[in-house]
């Protein structure tokens, strides 16, 4: 009797990918009812301006949404076995230290703001969020072309709304049947769009002028301040108008390359003893009246600016390696 294989699950990316497909074609076929018959009816009465503005619209929103889709988040590939998790990083941003977290999937230490995502199974550049609509991270690299992605959405949905509501005004006395179904049809989806999506545009506005990133909790920074934050205008330039600097395609993360053998006193610097602090920005203790010695490892002016972590990584002030007793788990 031949042996009957058991079927396998598909692959856990395949759902993903098949919603961010379906998001595409619901665009694509929502758009096509829409200039097919209540943009169309306008355009043969003389009122070419509908289609003159709706156009454009839809021609950006689709180019931001397929773009958001296939675009690089700001992937920090796989690090190197010459450091491992035994070995204490601690990074100065603006006065404020912070101890790099090790990523055992990745094998590197993350720099501030890098998370692991689990569903794409990868480390993120300046991580905001994992957008199930286009099953892609968003981070530094694609920032931009989400926030013009959910702005484009906002004056499209806006636009057609109103397209749709005019064309059901000039057509009261008029027997349309399908035209004005149709018509019926895309404004209610118009209309159940714009309003959650006016809500995101407002919140991640509000984060950006704040330097703020949506997997971090709204209380990391009460009792201090954000040494991220660069004030509002220096906040949107570096999010939406700076370059983005180079990608990180090498071996290992340049942060865990020794350039000096310099070693610090453990007394200068105090670490939280509680596990969950450990990825919480540290400050000096009371004891310390001055910072630690500078390592170099990184020569302010090489790396443009508002390249996210580079960027950032340009105002550290110093780093620190400090070796871990062997006896201490991991």
């Amino acid at each position: 009797m031949p042996v009957l294989k058991e079927p396998q699950p598909p692959p856990p990316w395949i759902l993903p990918s098949l919603f961010a497909a379906f998001n595409v074609v619901l665009l694509l076929v929502f758009s096509a009812l829409f200039f097919a018959f209540p943009c169309r009816w306008l355009a043969q009465n003389g009122e070419w301006v509908f289609p003159i503005v709706t156009g454009p619209l839809f021609v950006l929103t689709f180019f931001s949404l397929v773009s958001l889709n296939f675009s690089d988040p700001g992937i920090l590939h796989r690090g190197s076995n010459e450091q491992g998790p035994m070995t204490v990083h601690v990074v100065w941003v603006n006065h404020r230290a912070f101890r790099l977290q090790w990523c055992q999937k990745c094998c590197f230490h993350r720099p501030p703001r890098t998370y692991h995502c689990p569903l794409c199974n990868i480390c993120v550049e300046d991580f905001d969020h994992h957008c199930m609509w286009v099953n892609n991270c968003i981070g530094h690299r694609n920032f931009r072309f989400f926030m013009l992605l959910v702005l484009s959405l906002c004056l499209y949905s806006g636009a057609v709304l109103v397209t749709c509501l005019i064309f059901l005004l000039r057509t009261t006395q008029q027997l349309l049947y399908i035209d004005k179904v149709v018509a019926i049809v895309v404004a209610v989806a118009a209309a159940g769009f714009l309003v959650p999506l006016s809500l995101l545009l407002l919140i991640q506005a509000l984060s950006v002028s704040a330097a703020e990133r949506s997997c971090e909790g709204k209380c990391q920074y009460l009792q201090g301040y954000n040494p991220f934050d660069h004030g509002c205008t220096s906040n949107w330039y570096l999010t939406i108008c700076a370059p983005l600097g180079p990608r990180y395609m090498a071996k290992a993360v340049w942060l865990q390359r020794v350039v000096e053998p310099d070693w610090a006193p453990v007394q200068n610097l105090h670490f939280p003893t509680c596990p969950s602090a450990l990825s919480r920005p540290v400050l000096p203790g009371p004891g310390s009246c001055h910072q630690p010695p500078p390592l170099a490892l990184h020569k302010p002016g090489k790396a443009p600016r508002g390249s996210g972590e580079a960027e950032a990584v340009q105002e550290f002030h110093t780093g620190l390696m400090l070796p871990l007793p062997q006896e201490v788990p991991r």
